[in-house]
């Protein structure tokens, strides 16, 4: 389990030299089933046609739902592997920052599902996106 006392400065710490860093994600707010966080809308975030890459929205759906799952289980006794993503981009974003609101739907044993709604600056849906994480454990 990352430690529920983590400061928001240590968790966006932890993107350091990573690709959260380099789309310019970064956590709002996490808590036990929920976790909020922002990305920019801009160059690394784009594609060509000057509107959010809907990849660009799956990292960051992935990344939520991932710390999510990180922080509810016990890591020195499990790994959390990501099984199943899928989305559907109904909004186009062009500039601003674009928020995700990630909240554990399915707490089982070996499986964690997120429900990841991504809204832009005017609170509008831009993707809804659903994560499946399986929890593994570490082999002894």
């Amino acid at each position: 389990m990352i430690n529920p006392n983590s400061t928001i400065a240590e968790l966006n710490a932890m993107n350091r030299n990573t690709l959260m860093e380099q789309l310019g994600i970064e956590y709002i707010e996490v808590t036990d089933g929920y976790v909020y966080a922002k990305m920019p809308v801009n160059e690394r975030t784009k594609q060509p046609m000057g509107i959010l890459h809907g990849g660009s929205s799956l990292a960051l759906a992935e990344t939520v739902g991932s710390l999510g799952s990180a922080f509810i289980v016990d890591l020195d006794q499990n790994d959390v592997r990501g099984s199943h993503m899928s989305a559907n981009h109904v909004r186009a974003a062009k500039n601003g920052w674009v928020y995700a609101k990630a909240v554990i739907i399915h707490r089982g044993r070996n499986t964690h599902v997120w429900n990841i709604d991504i809204f832009d600056d005017d609170n509008q849906l831009v993707s809804t996106c659903r994560l499946t994480n399986f929890i593994i454990a570490k082999s002894k």
